[in-house]
C-alpha cells in the first residue's frame, strides 16, 4: 500500500514540475480544433456509412 502512494505522490509531483501545460487561451483554440475535425470526421465516416449501406442494399436486392 506505501508503494501506491509513494507512487501517485511521484505522480502529481511529475505532473506539477515537468509538464509543460498550455495556456488557457491554447487549450481552448485546440479544444475547439479538435472538435471541428471530429464533426468533420463523423460526418465523413456518416457519409460513406450511407453511401456503403445503399449499395449493399441495392446488390442484395438485385440478386434476390
Amino acid at each position: 500500500m506505501a508503494g501506491l502512494v509513494n507512487y501517485i505522490k511521484e505522480s502529481f509531483g511529475e505532473l506539477k514540475n515537468n509538464v509543460s501545460w498550455p495556456t488557457w487561451a491554447e487549450a481552448q483554440s485546440l479544444t475547439i480544433l479538435v472538435a471541428v475535425f471530429s464533426i468533420i470526421f463523423s460526418l465523413a465516416i456518416w457519409g460513406v456509412d450511407t453511401v456503403f449501406s445503399k449499395v449493399i442494399t441495392a446488390y442484395f436486392q438485385s440478386i434476390s
